[in-house]
């Protein structure tokens, strides 16, 4: 479902940890919260509770548009549903885990594929990702933990086009370096 030519492209914030189970995703429920609080029409287009209770809750209060379902090696996955979040048309769109990579059989590849379609569509976006998840961090990453990380998103593609020059403006455009500097000191402690 494209949007007109006319329609302005959505905007998206990232919540960025450093580890999973820092708080990304029940930050980004309790934003949603007071967003909705404020009248904006939020969504939560796609949840990974992970066992934790407390974010559960705070998922519960908030309207979820329902998962996709799709079978793959006899067992059934539940991904986001894209077009359902599209035909609901919310203000915000609550989509977590942004370097998810979609079970064989998704039109798409990535969720990051599936943010940037809603973004087209003139939707804003929340979603969560690690440092680790970063592309361009990949090798960095790996040479410090001894983990090879699979599933990444490019910098591009979580940068939405009219916000890339502004965040290279206001970090010189080394965001990434000053990450891994940050990464190689928390090794060396």
């Amino acid at each position: 479902m494209p949007a007109p030519a006319d329609t302005p492209r959505g905007s998206l914030k990232i919540y960025l940890g450093y580890a999973a189970g820092v708080g990304k995703t029940f930050q980004m429920l309790a934003d949603g919260h007071a967003a909705a609080q404020r009248g904006v029409d939020v969504v939560l287009a796609y949840f990974e509770p992970h066992a934790r209770p407390d974010t559960i809750a705070q998922a519960q209060t908030l309207e979820a548009v329902p998962h996709r379902k799709i079978e793959y090696r006899e067992k059934i996955f539940a991904e986001m549903d894209t077009e359902a979040v599209l035909g609901r048309k919310p203000r915000l769109a609550l989509v977590d885990e942004l370097a998810h990579t979609n079970i064989p059989g998704s039109d798409r590849t990535k969720r990051w594929e599936d943010v940037q379609l809603l973004l087209d569509a003139g939707l804003e976006v929340w979603t969560t990702m690690n440092v680790q998840h970063i592309e361009s961090l990949n090798d960095q990453i790996w040479q410090i933990t001894g983990i090879q990380v699979r599933e990444t998103v490019t910098r591009r593609a979580a940068q939405p086009p009219e916000t890339r020059s502004d965040l290279q403006a206001r970090n010189g455009g080394e965001g990434a370096q000053r990450i891994f500097q940050m990464l190689q000191f928390r090794r060396a402690s």
